[in-house]
């Protein structure tokens, strides 16, 4: 990792907690901190799964109970198991907490402004810029890939709104039945695995990799949701599943795909992918591709 860049990181988050005032205890000249005013924004007025609002924030169990203890003594916020699992806890705004969060969204207005106002027009265009790229970049950086069972209720979910997609979008829709599509046991070490990615602990894509023995690896139901589209996935599934192919000793990745999905085709020849002649009778494939991978490097 280059040193000047890890500087220059360092360098802003600095500036930005300064700027923000995420270093008072008295967050936006109110009574708490900048943690609990960040769980008042997150709570919506149909209430929170405890458990989904730490995943959302990526904070500790105990952090979170201590905050939602605060708010709750303040008369903000209300917590409460579920009736049918104990378990599950559910926090809601009171009239009281949908007040101050009122006044946290508009002294958070005032303080934009105040970032904004000091700078002439041209300045407040590319500050703005800069900070929807620094935002879209560090989403991206939140997501993470992780091998599944590809019958766990996520890769379920994700394979579900992929073929929905492929409905609305392929000229004679889709239908799974026809499709040459792997079998679970397919997608399962040793002969094969399959990557669900989550943002904030939500699922928003999935990739499965066929590892047939003697035989070219193949990638197959890739699919980013439409929301985490933009930051990059689609290429970080390709190179996460041709590092998984190389390791199992594969000289060899092969796709196919549908002409309607124009922007994978144009993501797989960017990744180095040639087309080539068919190699399977996918009735809903189109274009065939094949990448030449290298050995893995040497330990």
């Amino acid at each position: 990792m280059d040193a000047t860049q890890i500087g220059q990181v360092r360098r802003f988050n600095r500036t930005v907690t300064e700027r923000v005032g995420a270093l008072q205890d008295h967050y936006l000249g109110r009574d708490r901190p900048i943690g609990e005013a960040r769980l008042l924004w997150e709570i919506d007025d149909r209430g929170q799964d405890v458990r989904r609002l730490r995943e959302r924030l990526g904070l500790d169990s105990g952090y979170v109970s201590r905050l939602l203890r605060s708010l709750e003594a303040a008369g903000l916020v209300t917590v409460e198991p579920q009736p049918r699992d104990r378990r599950v806890r559910t926090v809601r705004l009171t009239d009281a907490g949908r007040a101050e969060r009122a006044v946290l969204d508009g002294r958070s207005d005032e303080l934009a402004g105040s970032m904004l106002e000091p700078l002439s027009p041209a300045q407040r265009s590319r500050l703005v810029a800069a900070m929807a790229e620094v935002d879209r970049l560090l989403t991206a950086a939140t997501v993470v890939l992780d091998a599944v069972d590809p019958d766990s209720p996520n890769a379920r979910d994700c394979l579900r709104s992929y073929f929905t997609e492929l409905q609305e979008r392929f000229d004679n829709g889709f239908d799974p039945a026809r499709s040459l599509l792997p079998d679970a046991g397919e997608l399962r070490p040793p002969h094969g695995l399959f990557l669900v990615a989550r943002m904030q602990g939500e699922p928003i894509g999935c990739a499965g990799l066929k590892l047939p023995a003697g035989a070219p690896a193949e990638i197959k139901r890739m699919w980013v949701a439409p929301r985490a589209r933009g930051l990059g996935l689609g290429r970080r599934f390709l190179g996460e599943l041709e590092k998984r192919a190389v390791r199992h000793g594969c000289g060899l990745l092969r796709l196919d795909t549908n002409k309607a999905l124009d922007a994978a085709i144009g993501l797989y020849h960017s990744a180095g992918f040639e087309e080539v002649p068919a190699f399977n009778d996918e009735p809903y494939a189109h274009h065939w591709f094949e990448k030449r991978i290298g050995a893995p490097a040497p330990e």
